[in-house]
């Protein structure tokens, strides 16, 4: 069972179409990136997901049931858009958001204390939330889409605003979450979050689909068959079936060399080539980072040829 599938969501605005049948699947218990430009429709996604907005057209389930209201006790979201009640103190906030979402008073009670204590905010209880930091009223909000435990967790843009301690512990927080069940879509334009936290992504681009897979999918699709090696001396290769793209100092006289092998080769026949020229210290595959995947295809929007390959394999 997916946590979430999406068949054929469709948006318009007027002459505007801000998705055109967009399918996705979210596998349960993973951390799913949900990347793109701006104004790519990904905002008009999660939306339609948490029935802010209607689809015109297209079908959601939900951890295998098609999605309703009553899915909200289910669902926390976390809005790029912070939305927290500037003159209620903290406590109250978190209370009366958790009691929203289903929670007795009680069990509300319970949970945000121990969400103050392992943030370490338990003073923060009595504040206002216009007294508080951008990142602090932020860290309210984090705990506020997670305090009644909810099986999806759609964040957008979580890290914004965050100095790098309190990223850091975002990030330990999502993995727990999921660690603990929970499945979690999240919007950013962080590659390096992208590259350390997801498993699966989707990329949409001028309110299309045009990739998604799992990371280590996608990154094989887009490899280009070079390789690194750190290696003693500077050396050439003679033969036509590798060719060294960059070969650069490293220290005394060790060097790194990317390599670039024809489709028809063999890295172990590389690798052995190598260990006839010179004395290898590191050998491995060079795939590309999902930044330079998502610029690539941003980039490629006018390639007519490229998007369908994407679309159909």
């Amino acid at each position: 069972m997916q946590a979430l599938t999406t068949k054929g969501i469709t948006k318009r605005y007027g002459t505007h179409t801000a998705l055109e049948g967009v399918d996705i699947t979210v596998p349960t218990q993973s951390i799913y990136g949900l990347l793109g430009p701006n104004g790519a429709g990904k905002t008009t996604l999660i939306r339609i997901i948490n029935q802010i907005i209607n689809a015109d057209e297209g079908d959601i389930m939900v951890f295998g049931e098609k999605l309703t209201p009553r899915h909200v006790e289910v669902i926390g979201y976390l809005p790029e858009e912070r939305g927290l009640y500037k003159r209620l103190k903290v406590g109250e906030q978190l209370l009366y958001l958790a009691q929203l979402k289903g929670l007795s008073r009680s069990e509300a009670l319970n949970r945000i204390r121990t969400w103050l204590d392992r943030f370490q905010i338990r003073d923060w209880a009595q504040k206002k939330v216009e007294d508080l930091s951008k990142g602090m009223a932020q860290k309210v909000q984090f705990i506020s889409t997670v305090l009644h435990e909810p099986r999806l967790i759609i964040l957008d843009e979580p890290f914004s605003g965050f100095d790098p301690v309190n990223a850091e512990l975002i990030t330990q927080e999502i993995l727990r979450l999921k660690e603990n069940g929970s499945t979690i879509i999240f919007s950013t334009h962080r590659m390096e979050t992208v590259e350390s936290l997801c498993d699966q992504i989707a990329l949409i681009n001028k309110s299309k689909k045009i990739l998604e897979g799992s990371k280590k999918e996608v990154k094989q699709q887009f490899k280009t068959n070079s390789y690194r090696v750190e290696h003693r001396g500077a050396f050439q290769l003679q033969t036509g079936n590798y060719h060294v793209v960059k070969q650069k100092p490293l220290e005394e006289d060790h060097f790194e060399s990317t390599i670039k092998m024809e489709d028809n080769s063999s890295p172990n026949l590389l690798l052995q080539e190598l260990i006839n020229r010179t004395e290898v210290f590191r050998f491995e595959q060079h795939l590309p980072t999902m930044s330079e995947i998502f610029i690539r295809l941003v980039k490629a929007e006018g390639d007519e040829a490229l998007l369908k390959h994407l679309q159909e394999s």
